[in-house]
């Protein structure tokens, strides 16, 4: 299985950044904090599953 391609870019409004991947939305202070809770948040769904 592929790995999942996950997107970030920095929130206009708020101070921070933002990772989304595959129906899941993550925020943080900086991007690799956003890439860590999406790391967290993918795990999770594979546990659900």
């Amino acid at each position: 299985m592929p790995a999942p391609k996950i997107t970030t870019f920095k929130i206009k409004n708020r101070s921070g950044y933002a990772a989304i991947c595959d129906c899941h939305l993550t925020e943080g202070r900086s991007k690799a904090e956003a890439l860590s809770r999406m790391a967290k948040a993918l795990k999770r769904k594979k546990k659900a599953a």
